[in-house]
């Protein structure tokens, strides 16, 4: 290696003696290899240029959201015949079952006549905005490998999530701001970070965590008694050796790193104005449920309106606790209570400001509910929970490219089979890839000496949900 004898300090130094420090290192971190991804060429023309993916953690029940099932309702509490369970697994309930109806009531709602059970007016309300897809499966029966195969594609870890293939193959649309954001209400699922993981994709498409309480993303603010010229300052500073060093090596990592300083320093202008909901009216705050300074899902879908209008390409929202295998008839209203009200409000502010032309929601989980009691009796007339379903469930979407009203894809009397139109996790994410401008079977990236795809080789875009 060449040495310069004007450098009398090296970087290792710098770092240890300067207010830098490594706040400032980790922040640059979680931005990647590179601060800043252009747009790149989409395969066609998008009909949806963001995406906002709304992951209820756990799974809700279909069967008692929008699945109206009349013979399942008649038949509660009956046992489950055989033939239904045979040759099935499920996680926790045994062959043996009761079938369990749903205890709240349905009705139909605009023209397009989508059901909806009373726990979730407000949705009722935007019925026309939604594509239904009512046929969805997966592969997985278990929590982190289902999160996992839905955003991966893959069951197990080291796969890129979907929010990191779109931002390989879009770029981003903000230099200020990361391509891909991801923002959580109560704790991760049982998948964690995994879900929004890069993989073996370069890191600057890795999913980066916004925080509606405190600082907004880890290490962004300043140390106490560190200002802000002094940052800037140092990071010339920095600048300075690394492109003396890049001169003397030629290694191209060293500017990518120069990079990421600069968008760590860029960001902690644009992060706080961002997160900070507190001048947006009243008139839209009382529309989400939203409350400036709290921790909530309803926060979230208002700071992920304000994540698009300034270009972020994949927004995730993760809500936790929709896990319901006991006390479902006290713990799903509640679920509905705080998000109902919030993704309605998302629908609409996004129309009013012109913004759901552009802007994919898709709503969705894991996998589904089974329509047989788990827990309690016969003579209990609570439902008591549900277990997990992977064979059948509904997942719904709406806005950027997306047939309003649509409906696809229809279950058994009991809801425990797809009889027509099945819609497999890769054929979701195939259609999502395709609404972008997409094609699932040419985003490629050659590792380990095979070219991998979001799909692996399967899916088939939904073509009956497309306007």
């Amino acid at each position: 290696m060449t040495h310069h004898n004007e450098v009398h300090i090296d970087r290792r130094d710098f770092l240890n003696t300067c207010g830098i420090g490594f706040s400032g290192i980790a922040l640059a971190s979680l931005l990647g290899d590179e601060a800043f991804a252009a747009p790149g060429q989409t395969h066609f023309a998008p009909r949806a240029k963001h995406v906002i993916y709304l992951h209820m953690i756990g799974a809700p029940s279909q069967l008692d959201l929008f699945e109206e099932k009349p013979e399942l309702i008649k038949r509660h509490n009956e046992p489950c015949p055989p033939e239904v369970t045979k040759d099935r697994d499920f996680a926790f309930i045994g062959k043996t079952s009761t079938l369990a109806g749903s205890p709240w009531k349905f009705s139909k709602y605009g023209e397009s006549g989508h059901s909806f059970s009373e726990l979730l007016p407000n949705l009722a309300g935007v019925a026309d905005e939604l594509a239904f897809i009512r046929s969805v499966h997966t592969e997985e029966i278990n929590h982190a490998p289902a999160q996992m195969f839905l955003h991966s594609g893959f069951g197990q870890g080291g796969r890129p999530s979907l929010g990191s293939w779109v931002t390989y193959g879009l770029g981003s649309e903000n230099k200020d701001l990361p391509g891909y954001v991801v923002l959580l209400s109560g704790p991760a699922g049982g998948a964690g970070t995994s879900l929004w993981s890069t993989g073996f994709l370069p890191s600057v498409y890795q999913g980066i965590q916004f925080r509606s309480q405190g600082d907004p993303v880890l290490f962004l603010t300043n140390p106490e008694g560190y200002t802000q010229k002094r940052r800037r300052r140092e990071l010339d500073a920095l600048a300075q050796l690394n492109q003396q060093q890049s001169a003397a090596t030629g290694d191209p990592e060293i500017e990518t790193r120069i990079q990421q300083y600069e968008m760590a320093y860029r960001m902690q202008a644009s992060v706080p104005e961002l997160m900070s909901i507190d001048g947006e009216t009243k008139e839209t705050l009382e529309l989400y449920g939203a409350t400036p300074g709290k921790a909530s899902f309803a926060n979230n879908c208002l700071l992920a309106r304000r994540l698009v209008q300034r270009g972020v390409r994949l927004i995730e929202l993760y809500d936790s606790d929709w896990d319901h295998h006991n006390n479902l008839e006290t713990r799903l209203p509640k679920k509905c209570q705080e998000t109902d009200k919030p993704i309605a409000g998302l629908i609409q502010d996004l129309k009013r400001q012109d913004l759901l032309k552009d802007t994919l929601i898709v709503w969705g989980s894991e996998f589904g509910r089974t329509p047989l009691r788990q827990g309690g009796s016969v003579n209990d007339k609570k439902l008591s929970g549900r277990d997990h379903h992977k064979d059948a469930y509904t997942m719904w979407l709406a806005g950027g490219g997306i047939k309003p009203g649509a409906s696809y894809g229809q279950t058994d009397d009991l809801g425990m089979d797809v009889t027509e139109n099945g819609a497999h996790v890769h054929d979701l994410n195939a259609t999502i890839l395709h609404l972008l401008g997409l094609d699932h079977e040419r985003l490629t990236y050659r590792y380990q000496g095979r070219e991998f795809r979001l799909t692996d080789v399967h899916g088939n875009v939904i073509q009956d949900i497309l306007a």
